[in-house]
C-alpha cells in the first residue's frame, strides 16, 4: 500500500520532534520510502525539516535530498556544513553528488570536495562538474562495471564482483580495450553461461550504442528511447569509456524538458512556480503579455481600416471574435501535433510535403464549418452575399491559420530554436491578426464594398 501522509502523522512526527525522541522518530521513518520522506520534509516546516535531516542516517538522507523540491533542498543545504554535504553526498552515485554540489555556490563546492573521505569520488564529481550543463557528460555516473577484452571469464567474474558494489544496478557489463577504448559490451546471462576458459572477446558483442560526452542530452533521450535502452555508454572524442547514463536520469530530462514546452506553450518565458516571487513571475509572464497586447492593437488598427464596412454591414462585426477564435484554435492545433512530432523524432519528408497535407486537411474542416456557418447566418439574417463573406472567409483563414502553424515550428525547429515556442501566444496572436485582415479583406470582395 501506498505511503500516506496524513495528519495524524504529521501531529504525531511534530510531536515527537519537540520531545527530541530521536529514538522514535528513527522508528517512525523505518520503513518509509525516502521518496515519501522528502514529501514529509515539504510539509513540515524548516527547522522541523532540518532536525530531522540530521538525525536520519547519511545513507537514507541522501537518498532525500535527491528527491525533496529544489527550493527546500536549498535551504537545506545552507544550513548544513560542508562537512556534513560531503557526507551525504558521500553515499551518492557520482552524478547526484555532483548535481547536489552543484548547486551551491563555487567556494562552498571546494570546501565539500575537499571533505570528501573517497578520494575517487572526490575527482569523479570535479569531472562532472567540469562538463557543460544539458550533456551527456554533465548527466552520466563514473560507476559501471568494465572488463578487458583479453581477461578470461574466470578472471572476470572475479574482478567484476567489486566493481558491481559501487554501481546501484548494473544494467550491462562494457568492454574496453586496453586503452579503455569501448569496443563491445556482455550480458550477465552471457557471462554466467561461458565457459571458464574463455575469452571476453569471444563472448562479447560488439556492436554497442554509445553517445559522446558533449552530445545534448535531449538527443541522448531520443537515442534511448529509440532503441528502449536501459543504460547507455558515453565515451570521448577518442572512444574512449568514461561513465554511463541510465533511464532515471533520462526520466528527469524528459520531465524537465515537458515543463518547459508547457510553460513556453502556456506564454512563460523561463522556468517559474507558483511558490516565486511576484518579481520573478512578472518577468516570467510580461513579455508574452506585451505580445498579446500588440497583437490587440494590430487587430484594432486592421478593424480601423475597413469601419466604413460596418455601417452598412454590422454584423461582420460581431463575427469577428468568431473568426479570431477558430484561426488561433487551429493554428495552436497543427502547432501542437508538429511540435509533439519533433519532440519525438517521428516528422519525416519535406516541409512542402506538410504543408500540402495541412492545407488539405485545414480545407477540409474549414467546408464542413463554412457550410454550418452559412446555413445559420442565412437562416438567421436572410442575406445570401453576408453569409457567403463570412464563411468563405472562414475557409481561408483556417487554411491560412493551419499553414502558419505548421509552417513556423518547422521553422524554427530548422533554425535551432525550440519550436514549443510556437504553441503558445506567438501563435494565436499571430493568426488573430492574419484571421482579422483576410475575413475583412475577403467580406469587402464579395459583398463589392
Amino acid at each position: 500500500m501506498a505511503f500516506e501522509i496524513t495528519d495524524e502523522f504529521l501531529e504525531n512526527l511534530i510531536g515527537l520532534i519537540y520531545k527530541n525522541d530521536d529514538a522514535a522518530i528513527k522508528v517512525l521513518f523505518e520503513e518509509v520510502h525516502f521518496a515519501d520522506i522528502a514529501e514529509v520534509l515539504d510539509e513540515v516546516n524548516f527547522d522541523e525539516a532540518i532536525y530531522i535531516i540530521k538525525l536520519l542516517d547519511s545513507e537514507k538522507t541522501s537518498e532525500i535530498l535527491t528527491e525533496l523540491d529544489e527550493d527546500t533542498r536549498e535551504k537545506i543545504l545552507e544550513n548544513l556544513s560542508a562537512k556534513e554535504i560531503a557526507d551525504e553526498v558521500g553515499e551518492m552515485d557520482s552524478d547526484d553528488a555532483a548535481d547536489i554540489i552543484g548547486e551551491l555556490s563555487e567556494e562552498r563546492q571546494e570546501r565539500v570536495i575537499d571533505a570528501l573521505e573517497d578520494d575517487e569520488l572526490a575527482a569523479d564529481i570535479k569531472e562532472l562538474l567540469s562538463y557543460e550543463d544539458n550533456t551527456a557528460g554533465a548527466l552520466m555516473a563514473k560507476e559501471l562495471v568494465k572488463v578487458y577484452e583479453t581477461w578470461t571469464v574466470a578472471g572476470c567474474m572475479r574482478r567484476i564482483r567489486g566493481q558491481a558494489k559501487e554501481v546501484t544496478r548494473v544494467h550491462s557489463i562494457y568492454v574496453v580495450d586496453k586503452q579503455d577504448k569501448l569496443v563491445g559490451r556482455l550480458s550477465l546471462k552471457d557471462l554466467i553461461i561461458a565457459k571458464a576458459e574463455q575469452k571476453i572477446a569471444e563472448i562479447s558483442k560488439t556492436k554497442v550504442d554509445a553517445v559522446n560526452v558533449n552530445e545534448n542530452d535531449e538527443e541522448v533521450a531520443k537515442i534511448m528511447a529509440k532503441y528502449d535502452l536501459e543504460a547507455i555508454p558515453v565515451v570521448d572524442d577518442n572512444n574512449i569509456l568514461l561513465g554511463r547514463i541510465t533511464i532515471d536520469d533520462i526520466v528527469d530530462v524528459l520531465k524537465e524538458e515537458a515543463d518547459k514546452d508547457y510553460q513556453m506553450a502556456a506564454g512563460l518565458t523561463q522556468d517559474v512556480d507558483s511558490d516565486d516571487s511576484i518579481f520573478e513571475l512578472t518577468k516570467a509572464r510580461l513579455p508574452w503579455l506585451f505580445l498579446g497586447l500588440v497583437g490587440g492593437v494590430g487587430a484594432f488598427i486592421i478593424m480601423e481600416g475597413f469601419h466604413d464596412i460596418f455601417s452598412k454591414y454590422g454584423t461582420l462585426f460581431f463575427f469577428t471574435p468568431l473568426i479570431a477564435a477558430m484561426a488561433g484554435n487551429v493554428g495552436v492545433q497543427s502547432s501542437a501535433i508538429i511540435v509533439q512530432g519533433l519532440a519525438n523524432d517521428d516528422v519525416k519528408g519535406s516541409i512542402y510535403g506538410r504543408l500540402l497535407k495541412e492545407m488539405l486537411l485545414a480545407a477540409l474542416n474549414g467546408v464542413i464549418l463554412a457550410l454550418f456557418l452559412f446555413i445559420f447566418v442565412w437562416i438567421y439574417k436572410g442575406e445570401v452575399n453576408l453569409s457567403l463573406a463570412i464563411s468563405v472567409s472562414l475557409v481561408v483563414v483556417i487554411i491560412i491559420a493551419g499553414l502558419i502553424g505548421t509552417f513556423v515550428p518547422l521553422f524554427l525547429h530548422k533554425r535551432g530554436i525550440d519550436p514549443a515556442i510556437a504553441t503558445g501566444p506567438f501563435i494565436t496572436t499571430s493568426n488573430d491578426i492574419f484571421g482579422i485582415l483576410i475575413y475583412f479583406m475577403i467580406a469587402k470582395m464579395i459583398l463589392g464594398i
